[in-house]
């Protein structure tokens, strides 16, 4: 009996490789997507802090948290900005690990079907010896047979 071997199993490796990598690069730019909208959420946050006018505030903290709060809302446009190319890079990277996913499950799937060809080959051998081994015990009985009747 020959020892199953799939042609194709470097290229499953490869592909497999790639799409761990993938993987890898995905859950890292998932990461600073996260980040990004927290540290987003941080500044929305102090600036909902300070966007109250104080009667008590003089001139010059009233100047000053007008300062501060247009400094946060500059910040918050960039952060909004940075979050947005987050985005649309998780997205493209999403639908490059789908495309990786999809190029090693076709070789798996090839893989499955040389698997199942194998397995009938090998069926189809052992049904052929034993179709030789029962058609030898029956001449084998027939001309014992054959012998003891004369």
């Amino acid at each position: 009996m020959k020892k199953y071997s799939f042609r194709l199993q470097k290229l499953l490796d490869i592909r497999i490789d790639k799409e761990e990598e993938c993987k890898r690069t995905f859950q890292k730019v998932q990461k600073d997507k996260f980040e990004a909208e927290n540290k987003l959420n941080d500044l929305k946050n102090s600036y909902k802090k300070h966007n109250r006018v104080e009667q008590e505030d003089t001139t010059i903290e009233r100047k000053m948290r007008q300062q501060y709060l247009s400094t946060l809302s500059n910040s918050i446009n960039v952060a909004t900005t940075d979050l947005e190319k987050k985005i649309k890079v998780v997205d493209d990277v999403r639908v490059e690990l789908k495309q990786k996913q999809m190029d090693r499950k076709t070789v798996e799937i090839l893989k499955e079907k040389s698997w199942q060809n194998y397995l009938k080959e090998q069926e189809a051998i052992e049904q052929k010896c034993n179709d030789e081994f029962a058609l030898y015990g029956f001449f084998r009985n027939l001309k014992g047979g054959e012998l003891s009747d004369r």
